[in-house]
């Protein structure tokens, strides 16, 4: 079974600075060596928004939007794919979403689930489901933030087939770094959780002190690296997918096999 070379870049996105921000992501692309890269939730952004029309003004259609067009070009041609995060706009709809875009361009759009805090003032909740993409070295599935919450959302994306679970986050709560070991141990996958650093103050509202800490976890459950709490930097593992692919526990027990769902809660 191949490896994937699989990393985050965890850095600080200047709120609605979106040029720069895109820029930032750009150098970080050119400069990466591996086959998935993974950035922040809202990357392009920032996260602290006033107002719906704020949020309305910096989301930008998908995949018709200008910055999409440049991490195509950003990728096109090379053996990589990147996921990024970003404020999308639908008609009248505003989703917390995000993109994930390969050597041929775009591929497709996660909506972000489960919306956290005052997301549930400005975006519509997604409506995608959660999706999974054969990538050709892995299939990979994704989520954004605060659907870490929720085994279910994980447990879904490891039933459709998925290898790693990319994990756009804006974490400030401190519970995710560590959560993450069970989540890739209960489902058997790999995660790459790609978090920001920096804070955010806007208007009257209390400052934002995001946590950083992004992270590759495996599927048993070892923290593979983990990033600093306010530094910008690259995380990069080589994982081996018949770790994920393989979810025996013992000669007897198997965890996807042993699930006995006409005994859950639906």
């Amino acid at each position: 079974m191949s490896k994937i070379n699989g990393g985050y870049f965890q850095f600080s996105p200047g709120f609605g600075e979106i040029q720069r921000n895109l820029e930032t992501i750009l150098r970080a692309i050119h400069r990466f060596e591996g086959h998935l890269l993974v950035f922040p939730e809202l990357a392009l952004s920032g996260y602290q928004f006033l107002s719906k029309d704020e949020v309305r003004e910096l989301a930008e259609e998908i995949p018709a939007g200008s910055t999409i067009k440049a991490l195509e070009e950003a990728v096109r041609g090379r053996d990589l794919h990147v996921v990024v995060g970003l404020a999308e706009r639908d008609l009248d709809r505003l989703y917390n979403s995000a993109v994930l875009i390969g050597p041929r361009g775009y591929i497709g759009t996660y909506r972000k689930t489960h919306l956290f805090f005052e997301e549930t003032l400005w975006f519509d909740p997604g409506d995608t489901g959660f999706l999974v993409w054969d990538i050709g070295k892995a299939k990979v599935g994704l989520l954004v933030c605060f659907d870490w919450f929720f085994p279910e959302a994980a447990r879904s994306l490891a039933i459709k087939g998925a290898d790693i679970l990319c994990h756009p986050s804006n974490l400030v709560l401190p519970y995710c770094p560590d959560a993450m070991v069970t989540r890739c141990l209960e489902n058997g996958v790999f995660a790459i959780t790609a978090n920001r650093v920096g804070r955010e103050q806007r208007g009257e509202k209390p400052a934002l002190p995001f946590i950083g800490m992004s992270e590759i976890v495996a599927p048993n459950g070892q923290i593979l690296c983990r990033s600093s709490l306010k530094d910008e930097e690259v995380g990069l593992y080589a994982m081996d997918m018949a770790e994920a692919r393989d979810k025996r526990i013992n000669p007897y027990n198997d965890l996807l096999k042993d699930r006995r769902p006409e005994w859950y809660v639906m």
